[in-house]
């Protein structure tokens, strides 16, 4: 899968992402872990990094520091990634994920970012304006750190906008909030994340259909994409309304469900795809990543199998 599309993520708050096991998860002892896997992460990082796997040409700009932000560019480097890094003084943060091999269960430890003063965020939008080529799809993903102003992703929907390129958002809270107000292409929340959008409990396959179509009625979002975990995903765009069930698979990890869901939608689109078959390689994209332990992400391999099994239909 080849494309020409360019394309550019955004990253203000990446990690070194560091997978391990224990026999038995519990407290007071020594807990002997097992190899240790050290992968970039991020959201737009993971979504660059899964983009690369496919063969889509894209950038992946995001703010670095410290010896974590070195290691976190030579890692990319070997992922195939073109890194467009901003230098910060403080450390770039590490996040890590343990599997108790004892119950199959997995714990996610998400460390914070460091704070970003306000001269290092607006070099990011600097950068991000003056960009060239001036990108395609501008891809806005992950959680903002401390010192970041909750309309950073509104700010960059703006710039995206006089640019002529199509934002697609993934974030949570606040952020998403200003973001979708000032409109952007594609959005993809998950579950929880549209519940506390909307202040609504969203019980109902109905209620998430309205929930995403007021989203694209008021002119929000162009696309709406609603991942609902084991339940499946649902996507609302103009005059459409797409429902797919979760495909079955054995869960090895969850980390970059969401990031794979967005890189395999997007790598479709950027082809030349229609929206059903963005939507089923989204689904696709997602389920894979479920297939990999600890920071692997979707495999492409993995995706074109998986997109196959993926069933459709009008809701």
């Amino acid at each position: 899968m080849t494309s020409s599309s360019k394309i550019l993520t955004v990253t203000l708050n990446p990690a070194i992402d560091v997978a391990t096991s224990v026999a038995e998860l519990t407290h007071e002892h020594k807990l002997r872990c097992a190899a240790v896997q050290r992968d970039p992460g991020g959201g737009g990082v993971n979504v660059a990094r899964v983009l690369a796997r496919f063969d889509v040409d894209c950038r992946a700009l995001y703010m670095a520091g410290g010896f974590l932000g070195r290691l976190l560019q030579r890692l990319l480097a070997q992922d195939g990634v073109r890194s467009i890094p901003i230098e910060v003084d403080a450390e770039t943060r590490e996040s890590f994920t343990v599997l108790d091999r004892s119950s199959g269960r997995e714990y996610r430890f998400v460390l914070p970012g460091p704070s970003l003063e306000a001269s290092q965020w607006r070099a990011c939008l600097d950068r991000v304006a003056a960009i060239e080529p001036v990108p395609d799809w501008l891809v806005a993903s992950g959680s903002l750190p401390p010192g970041v102003p909750d309309d950073f992703y509104a700010r960059l929907a703006r710039i995206a906008r006089e640019q002529g390129s199509r934002m697609v958002l993934d974030a949570s809270g606040p952020a998403l909030a200003a973001a979708l107000d000032e409109g952007v292409h594609f959005v993809k929340p998950n579950l929880r994340e549209m519940r506390e959008l909307t202040g609504e409990p969203l019980e109902t396959e109905d209620s998430w259909v309205s929930a995403a179509a007021r989203i694209v009625d008021e002119g929000k979002a162009e696309i709406v994409a609603l991942t609902l975990g084991h339940r499946g995903a649902l996507l609302v765009a103009d005059g459409r309304r797409l429902r797919a069930e979760a495909i079955p698979v054995a869960i090895a990890g969850t980390v970059g469900a969401g990031d794979s869901f967005v890189a395999s939608f997007l790598a479709r689109l950027a082809a030349g795809a229609g929206i059903d078959e963005a939507f089923r390689y989204g689904v696709a994209g997602g389920t894979a990543a479920l297939l990999e332990a600890g920071t692997s992400l979707a495999s492409p391999d993995e995706v074109e199998r998986l997109a196959r099994l993926v069933e459709l239909r009008e809701t």
